[in-house]
C-alpha cells in the first residue's frame, strides 16, 4: 500500500505509460501463445462483444464447477449489503480516528454510518454494497452522480485469535483530512474508477465528461463466469439446441467438444489448451516438464487484467486477446518494484510471476490455483511437490531448517509476503532464490531476514554460500543492472543494453531497460532500440518507443514509423505518441495516415479514464505537439476542472503559457499552483525559470533554492540553480551548489559538464581536469572527453595560457 505521501505524488504527475511484457502474444487465430512464441494479431477489427448471459444460464450443465465457485472470492467479490453479507460489527460500534468517531449501526436490513464527509461534517450515510470479504471487507456508499466511495475504515475478517473482528483504518499512522485526495469520499477512494471493473461482470464505467456524472453498469455485481470466459450468451443457445451434450458433459467439459473451434459452440475463446498437458518428470535433471509444451498464453494474459498494476487503455475488455491490447501493464518501475524485480508497492501478482523461472517453463496459474473455488491445489509444501521431488527438495538437506519451522515452507523461503491495506499478506510470485547478497549491494529485501529479523544480510549471505555455494548461475543478476541504471552508475548503458540483448532474460526486466535507455542515449543504445522495435514481444516494441524520446525527428520515423500500424494497441499508441511532433512533410502519405489513426486510438485510450486529470494532461501534451495550442490548453482547463487541486495540472498549464510567451499568466498560474501545495519543488523550479524569463534574476533565485531544497535528489534543479547563480555573479555559491549535488549525484555527467565548463571560465584548470577524468570514468570510450582530458592535461603539464 503507498504511503499517503506517496499516493499523492503518484496522483499528482502524468500517467506514465507503462508497459510490461505479459510474456506472450497472440497468434492468427486470436488465442495468446506461449512465451516468445511469436507476435500478436491485430486488434484493430475486434469482433463486437456478444452477449452475457449470467452464471445462473451455466449451472445446468456444469453444476460442479458452479458449486465450487459459489462462496469463493469471485463470487463474494460485491454484494448487496444486508445482514447476510455485511460481516463487520453495526451493533452500535464506534471507531475514532484521528479525533473523528465514526458510529456503525444497523436498521434490519439497513446498515448506516455516521462519519465525516466531503466537507469535514458527520453525516449518516447508508451502505450500499459490500466489497471483499476476506482478511478485510469494505463498504459501499452512492453518491451524487452515480459515484460510489469505499469507505476507508474496513472491517477486519479474520478470527479475533489472530487479531481480526475489529475496525481499523487504511492509514492508520496518517491523518487524512475531508479535503485529501486519500480522504474515502475523494477520487482515488473513487469505486467506479478504482476498483469496478475488477470486482464486477462485463463492466461500463458510462463516465460523461460533460456532467462529470457515471451511468456505470454491470452484468453481475461480482466477478461470475463470464468475467473470465466471456459472454456465453450464444454458447448458451448452442447448448440447449444440443440437448444430449447438455444432459451428458462431465463436470470437467467434454474433451473433443471443449477444445474444437470456440465459435463452433459460440464461445469467443477457449481458456483451455488444445491438448490437456501433463508435467512429466525427466530422470536425468529429477525436474517436470510440461508434455506436450504450452501453446497458449491466454489464461494468464486473461488474468493479468485484474492481476496487474496497469491501467485501462480501451472499453471494453476483449476476451481471448493479449493483455496489451486493453490494457498497459507497468514495468519494474522505481517506486513499484525493488531493482532486483521484487513487490513493493501493491502490484499484484501478474509482473512477478512474468519474471519467474516457472512461468518461462509453461507453469499457468491453474497449475497452482483452482480457478473456479480459487483454492490452492494442494496445502503447505505438497503444492510444490506436484512438480519438485519432495525427496529432493522437502527435506532439511534442501532447506536446513526444521522440518515442521518456518523456514521448511517453500512459499517463506521462494514465496515472501508483503503486507498490503494493514491486514493483507500478498506473496510475491517471482518465486525467486533468496538473495542476501543482492541486500548487500542493491539494499533490497530477502527472504532470510524476513524471519531472521535479529541478524543481517551479511549472516544471511555466508550462511547461503555455506549451504549451496556460489551459484554460478545466479549471477549477475538483472537487478544489479536495473539498479545501475536507475542510479545512472559508470557502464550503466552498456550494461542495460546487454540486458535488453539478453533473450533469456525476463522480457519485463529487458523493456524496464529499455525504459531506463531514456537517459543514456549513445549509438551502443541506438543499436539495441533498432533490433527492439521489431521484437516479438509487444512490452519491447513499446519500451523501445519510450527509449527513443530523446532521439531527434528524422531517427524516431526511420525506426518506429512502422509501429503505428502494430497489431497491438498499447505499442500504437505509444507509437502515435511519440511521432505526434513529426512534421507532415517527414512521413509518406501511408505513414501519415497511420499517424492520424493511431493519434485517434491515443486521443480515445485518454478518454477511457476521462474522469481522471491525468489523462487530460496527457492531451494537453500530445496537443502541444500537435502546435493545437487552445485544445492544449482546454484540455489542461478540464484537468483542473475535474480536480481543482492538480498541481500538475497548474504546472503543464503554466508551461504553456510560457511556450506562447504569455508570461504574467503563466507566473499567475505556478502562483495558483503555489498556494495549494507550497512544498512541490518542480513547481518552484517552475517559478524560478518563470522570474528569470522577466529578468527578475534576484526573485528568481529564492524559488530556485527552494526547488533544490525540497527535492536534492533531483540533480536538475542543482544545476538550473547553479547556473542562475553563476549567471547573477555569485560564482562561489554556484561552485559550491554544484559540487554538493555533485557529491549526493557523483554520476550524474551534466553535473560534471557543468563543473569543467565553470571551471574552465574561472581558470582553474586543475579542478577543471579533476572533474574530466570523474566524467571520463563514466564513459571511458568517449573520444570528445577522452580530448578534453588530454588538453586539460597538456595545459597543466606545459603551463598554457587559459582561453575562456
Amino acid at each position: 500500500m503507498l504511503t499517503p505521501r506517496a499516493y499523492r505524488w503518484l496522483m499528482r504527475t502524468i500517467f506514465a505509460a507503462m508497459a510490461a511484457c505479459p510474456g506472450g502474444c497472440l497468434d492468427d487465430d486470436g488465442q495468446a501463445t506461449a512465451p516468445g512464441a511469436g507476435d500478436a494479431i491485430s486488434d484493430q477489427a475486434v469482433e463486437s462483444q456478444r452477449g452475457f448471459a449470467g452464471s445462473a444460464s451455466c449451472v445446468a450443465c456444469h453444476a460442479e464447477i458452479s458449486a465450487q465457485w459459489k462462496g469463493s472470492h469471485h463470487d463474494l467479490a460485491m454484494q448487496v449489503a444486508d445482514t447476510d453479507t455485511v460481516l463487520g460489527d453495526f451493533e452500535d460500534a464506534r471507531f475514532v480516528y484521528h479525533g473523528v468517531e465514526t458510529h456503525f449501526y444497523h436498521e434490519g436490513d439497513e446498515h448506516f454510518i455516521r462519519t465525516d464527509g466531503p466537507d469535514g461534517v458527520v453525516r449518516e450515510y447508508r451502505v450500499a454494497y459490500t466489497f471483499g470479504v476476506y482478511p478485510l471487507q469494505q463498504y459501499l456508499i452512492a453518491f451524487p452522480g452515480g459515484r460510489y466511495q469505499a469507505l476507508g475504515i474496513c472491517w477486519d475478517s479474520r478470527p479475533a485469535e489472530t487479531g481480526g473482528q475489529r475496525w481499523f483504518h487504511l492509514y492508520p499512522d496518517h491523518a487524512i483530512a475531508h479535503d485529501d485526495a486519500l480522504h474515502w469520499t475523494g477520487p482515488n477512494q473513487n469505486w467506479n474508477f478504482m476498483c469496478a471493473e475488477c470486482h464486477s461482470t462485463d463492466l461500463h464505467k458510462n463516465f460523461d465528461l460533460a456532467t462529470n456524472t457515471y451511468d456505470t453498469t454491470w452484468s453481475e455485481i461480482n466477478v461470475a463466469c463470464e468475467a473470465c470466459h466471456g459472454p456465453a450468451a450464444e454458447h448458451v443457445a448452442w447448448a440447449r439446441a444440443h440437448q444430449t451434450y447438455a444432459a451428458t458433459i462431465a463436470p470437467e467439459g467434454n474433451p473433443d467438444a471443449e477444445r474444437s473451434d470456440p465459435a463452433a459452440i459460440g464461445l469467443p475463446f477457449h481458456l483451455k489448451e488444445p491438448t490437456e498437458g501433463r508435467w512429466r518428470l525427466e530422470p536425468s535433471t529429477g525436474r517436470y516438464t510440461r508434455t506436450p509444451p504450452l501453446t497458449s498464453n491466454v489464461q494468464v494474459e486473461m488474468c493479468g487484467r485484474c492481476h496487474a498494476r496497469r491501467r485501462l487503455i480501451h472499453e471494453p475488455y476483449e476476451h481471448g486477446h493479449t493483455l496489451m491490447a486493453t490494457h498497459d501493464p507497468a514495468l519494474l518501475r522505481e517506486g513499484l518494484y525493488h531493482a532486483d524485480g521484487q513487490i513493493l508497492d501493491e502490484v499484484y501478482a501478474y509482473g512477478s510471476f512474468v519474471q519467474s523461472k516457472m512461468y518461462h517453463h509453461g507453469v499457468r496459474c491453474t497449475d497452482c490455483h483452482d480457478p473456479h473455488s480459487l483454492t490452492l491445489r494442494a496445502p503447505g509444501n505438497a503444492l510444490c511437490t506436484q512438480c519438485h521431488l519432495s525427496d529432493r527438495y522437502d527435506t532439511p538437506s534442501h532447506h536446513f531448517h526444521e522440518a515442521t519451522s518456518r523456514g521448511a515452507s517453500c512459499v517463506a523461503c521462494h514465496m515472501p509476503a508483503q503486507t498490503y491495506m494493514v491486514v493483507d499478506p500478498r506473496r510475491d510470485h517471482s518465486i525467486r532464490v533468496p538473495r542476501p547478497d543482492l541486500s548487500l549491494t542493491l539494499g533490497t529485501p530477502n527472504a532470510c531476514n524476513q524471519c531472521h529479523h535479529d541478524r543481517d544480510a551479511r549472516w544471511a549471505a555466508d550462511a547461503m554460500t555455506t549451504w549451496y555455494g556460489a551459484n554460478p548461475r545466479e549471477t549477475p543478476h538483472y537487478g544489479e543492472i536495473l539498479h545501475a541504471g536507475r542510479k545512472n552508475l559508470a557502464g550503466a548503458a552498456e550494461r542495460l543494453v546487454a540486458l535488453v540483448r539478453n533473450a533469456e532474460a525476463p522480457a519485463i526486466a529487458r523493456g524496464t531497460a529499455l525504459s531506463l535507455l531514456v537517459d543514456q542515449a549513445s549509438h551502443l543504445a541506438q543499436t539495441a532500440i533498432r533490433d527492439a522495435v521489431r521484437d516479438t514481444h509487444p512490452l519491447l516494441r513499446r519500451s523501445a518507443l519510450q527509449a527513443l524520446e530523446p532521439y531527434p525527428p528524422s531517427e524516431r520515423v526511420a525506426m518506429a514509423a512502422h509501429l503505428l500500424q502494430d497489431p497491438v494497441r498499447a505499442v500504437r499508441i505509444e507509437a502515435a505518441r511519440l511521432l505526434a511532433p513529426i512534421q507532415p512533410g517527414a512521413l509518406d502519405p501511408a505513414q501519415r495516415t497511420a499517424l492520424s489513426r493511431a493519434t485517434a486510438e491515443y486521443i480515445s485510450a485518454q478518454a477511457a479514464n476521462a474522469e481522471r486529470p491525468e489523462s487530460h494532461l496527457n492531451l494537453g501534451n500530445l496537443y502541444l505537439d500537435l502546435n493545437r495550442a487552445d485544445d492544449a490548453e482546454s484540455a489542461y482547463l478540464t484537468a483542473i476542472r475535474i480536480d481543482p487541486q492538480s498541481v500538475q495540472a497548474h504546472v503543464n498549464l503554466a508551461d504553456l503559457y510560457r511556450s506562447t510567451a504569455r508570461e504574467e499568466d503563466c507566473e499567475r498560474t505556478l502562483r495558483r499552483a503555489l498556494a495549494i501545495d507550497p512544498d512541490v519543488a518542480t513547481t518552484q523550479h517552475a517559478l524560478g525559470l518563470a522570474l528569470v524569463r522577466q529578468g527578475r534574476r534576484e526573485e528568481a533565485l529564492a524559488a530556485l533554492e527552494s526547488a533544490v531544497r525540497m527535492d536534492p535528489d533531483t540533480p536538475h534543479f542543482a544545476l538550473v540553480h547553479a547556473v542562475a547563480l553563476h549567471d547573477t555573479g555569485h560564482a562561489k555559491a554556484a561552485f559550491d551548489t554544484l559540487e554538493t549535488a555533485w557529491r549526493r549525484h557523483p554520476h550524474d555527467r551534466q553535473l560534471l559538464a557543468t563543473l569543467i565548463q565553470f571551471h574552465q571560465a574561472e581558470g582553474t584548470r586543475g579542478r577543471a581536469l579533476f572533474f574530466a577524468t570523474k566524467l571520463l570514468a563514466l564513459d571511458p570510450k568517449n573520444s570528445a572527453v577522452q580530448n578534453l582530458v588530454r588538453q586539460l592535461q597538456h595545459d597543466a603539464d606545459t603551463g598554457a595560457p587559459h582561453e575562456p
